[in-house]
């Protein structure tokens, strides 16, 4: 597809974001599963939730555009998930509570590019006129940091310092 203007890369953005979320979804729950604290796999396993609940709405965005949102593979969100793989999973650790922060780092990495999609696409919405779909990119994008700020909280909260040890 060519990008002629905001709209059309307006499109391909959602298209994007639909992909990372869906790549992102299985190296989620494995990191969850490789997981030692409790905490933070309902964590890892309530994000994947959201992650769910992101992609219906980039998908029902892109349907009332008359976009297939499976048209298009995020090599960002590749990536990063090899990165996790490699640093949250297959990485030897010779203490559970240090694979717990490096789970929580990887987390956060995917995280993130998926608040700089859903912020750039709410811009777009908005610039375009489109306030329905802002709106419902903001609630997407409010839930990421939501997650976001969990992980950070369980780090702080007890797998950082047990890490220390």
């Amino acid at each position: 597809m060519a990008i002629k203007n905001l709209k059309d890369l307006y499109l391909d953005q959602l298209r994007d974001i639909y992909s990372a979320c869906k790549q992102s979804m299985p190296i989620v729950t494995e990191m969850g599963r490789a997981s030692k604290s409790k905490e933070l796999s309902e964590a890892l396993i309530a994000s994947n939730q959201g992650t769910s609940d992101g992609m219906e709405v980039l998908a029902q965005l892109c349907n009332d555009h008359g976009v297939d949102p499976t048209g298009e593979h995020c090599k960002g969100m590749e990536g990063l998930v090899t990165e996790a793989r490699k640093h949250a999973l297959e990485a030897e650790f010779a203490d559970e509570d240090a694979q717990d922060a490096a789970i929580i780092t990887q987390y956060q990495r995917l995280a993130h590019y998926a608040i700089a999609g859903y912020g750039c696409v709410r811009t777009f919405a908005n610039r375009l006129g489109l306030d329905g779909d802002a709106a419902k990119l903001q609630e997407c994008l409010d839930h990421t940091w939501e997650g976001d700020r969990h992980m950070t909280q369980i780090a702080e909260g007890g797998v950082n310092k047990a890490a220390t040890n």
